[in-house]
């Protein structure tokens, strides 16, 4: 499986929507229009959550195939207006993991019509010796929607405006932190291998407590499962030129295949499944090294008697900023690690010790 110009033009939309925690339906909008004409069954819950089903095709005879869930999440890191100053100026909250330092003089589109804003902070100019030794706190900053006003109000969602573009062998973007997942997904559930029953969940609110993965997990009560997602890539060069030994996951490595994180101890099993995989079709990985951060996963592996889960990430660059960095390469490699684990899954993989 290749990535091709319809996949980039697929990301492209999806980075653009603004789907920030809560409010995720242009992004479900794209996944419906995209997955309504191949999915058996398809349908949103009450928490807006995507949920798809691709049945296997078997044999009459053939046994039980595995249920299989693959989730990534819809939603984005982002901001939620909280109180207007008058003239278009807007108090605001962050939503999700956001550092203010990236936030002054930063384009935003707010609300469903993209509403163009800044985010304004005071000038050099007009700041004493002091201020600039003080790191700019959220309380100091306005969201500035000028004489657009009107067009929106409280509650309203913002994200970064960050188009999409392709640098050389890289993508930058806003939001890659999860689109490349759900762009992945849809991909997946379009050339579901046919030997698993394929249960894709594009989830909500992830950023803010892996909420629709709870509800997501409990409804399809799968085998087994398998979270799609991005993470920070601690890569870069050190500030005084030693060699980076601290890195978590590269970039150019490859997918990121978790062994464990803040919240997950994932299943040795389909780790052991997706590294033997990988060797045997030549496709590169590497380990994401155990430590902080979390996915999906964190959730669904303690619904109901307990869900079998690993999760498998693109590495990216300045993750929750303005705009992320990744490799085409390691989107594609994902790609087809994941689809050649599913077609290599058995029963047998679940028969073994932890």
């Amino acid at each position: 499986m290749k990535i091709s110009t319809s996949q980039i033009e697929l990301l492209e939309r999806l980075c653009a929507a603004l789907a920030v925690s809560g409010d995720e339906g242009e992004v479900r909008q794209i996944v419906l229009e995209h997955l309504k004409p191949v999915a058996d069954v398809i349908k949103v819950d009450a928490l807006g959550n995507v949920l798809v089903t691709k049945h296997a095709v078997l044999p009459s005879d053939a046994p039980q195939p595995l249920r299989v869930m693959l989730a990534a999440h819809m939603d984005e890191v982002g901001f939620m207006l909280t109180a207007e100053d008058g003239d278009g100026i807007y108090r605001f909250e962050i939503v999700g993991g956001i550092d203010v330092r990236h936030l002054p003089g930063k384009a935003l589109q707010v609300g469903r019509n993209h509403v163009p804003a800044v985010i304004g902070a005071k000038p050099i100019h007009l700041t004493d010796a002091d201020e600039r030794k003080r790191a700019i706190s959220l309380e100091t900053l306005r969201i500035d929607v000028g004489p657009e006003s009107k067009k929106v109000k409280i509650g309203d969602r913002a994200a970064f405006a960050t188009p999409l573009a392709c640098l050389g062998p890289s993508l930058c973007a806003k939001a890659l932190d999860n689109r490349l997942g759900v762009a992945t997904l849809i991909e997946l559930v379009k050339n579901a291998p046919p030997n698993i029953e394929l249960l894709a969940a594009f989830t909500v609110q992830e950023e803010n407590g892996l909420r629709g993965a709870q509800v997501a997990a409990y409804a399809f009560n799968p085998d087994l499962a398998i979270v799609l997602d991005s993470t920070p890539a601690r890569d870069m060069p050190l500030w005084n030129g030693a060699e980076n030994t601290e890195y978590n996951t590269r970039l150019d490595g490859g997918p990121a295949i978790y062994v464990a994180d803040r919240g997950t101890l994932h299943d040795p099993r389909l780790v052991r499944h997706l590294i033997e995989t990988a060797a045997a079709c030549g496709i590169p990985y590497q380990i994401r090294q155990p430590g902080g951060g979390g996915t999906d996963a964190g959730a669904i592996h303690k619904q109901r008697a307990g869900i079998p889960s690993v999760s498998v990430s693109i590495p990216h660059r300045y993750t929750h900023s303005p705009a992320s960095l990744a490799r085409r390469a390691d989107w594609e490699h994902t790609l087809q690690l994941i689809h050649a684990a599913l077609e290599r899954l058995t029963p047998e993989i679940l028969r073994a010790e932890r």
